[in-house]
């Protein structure tokens, strides 16, 4: 289960360098999140549908909830009880919540790294190269009380060796070769079949080390949440 992530500031120049990304005019790039927990609104990437501010199809920055709310709910949230913040890959394509935005609704949600906790600890995951990164994700769009509402889910997949005696499921943590794959939607046979790409990244690309325990309050914020992280080797 990943329950809270973290994003350092990234700004457009950064995100384009990466990817080819359309953002929106005139206004600043998301700020730093040190503490982002489910029901948060979160940026993530997609390909953009009609009538965005970008042109369809073209990469778009969005804003969606953390919780995905499959386009068949039509009640209030407050009665929605089950639990979609994540989505294991093992059983999306059987998913009656997950299914229909994984053929057709995919997204990348940029992160910094993740947390995770460990006998009541907490621990803070990111890559040993402490460069941006983009979890698999899924985003759905549903009328809810006559207003439009994008959410969305972030992809897990079993732990790796750097996670494994922490967790029981990591986030799966996409290589940027496979970024644009990812968002293209609609294509699930053969060699182009996404689901191989829902798989642990290598253990040797992380590094683990504590966090600071106020991180277990989603109101608390700011980078020394991350605690004393090690030096880069």
């Amino acid at each position: 289960m990943t329950a809270r992530f973290f994003r350092r500031a990234i700004s457009w120049d950064d995100y384009r360098a990466r990817i080819d990304l359309t953002p929106p005019a005139n206004v600043e790039p998301p700020e730093a999140q040190y503490n982002i927990a489910p029901s948060q609104i979160v940026p993530i990437l997609r390909r953009a549908p009609e009538g965005e501010y970008a042109p369809r199809f073209s990469i778009q920055i969005a804003p969606a909830f953390w919780g995905l709310v499959p386009a068949w709910w039509k009640k209030p949230l407050s009665e929605k009880t089950f639990s979609t913040f994540n989505a294991r890959a093992d059983t999306l394509a059987g998913s009656a919540t997950f299914s229909g935005a994984f053929r057709q609704n995919r997204c990348l949600v940029p992160a910094s790294g993740y947390y995770t906790w460990s006998e009541g600890s907490p621990f803070a995951v990111a890559l040993r190269d402490d460069a941006w990164f983009c979890f698999a994700g899924l985003w759905s769009r549903a009328m809810i009380e006559g207003s439009e509402i994008d959410t969305f889910a972030i992809v897990t997949t079993e732990p790796n060796l750097a996670v494994a005696g922490l967790s029981t499921s990591m986030p799966v943590i996409l290589e940027q070769s496979a970024w644009l794959r990812w968002l293209d939607a609609g294509v699930r046979d053969g060699e182009r079949n996404p689901l191989d790409l829902l798989k642990p990244c290598p253990s040797d690309a992380l590094r683990v080390w504590p966090a600071n325990p106020a991180v277990g309050n989603y109101r608390n914020q700011g980078p020394e949440l991350l605690g004393e992280s090690p030096a880069k080797c």
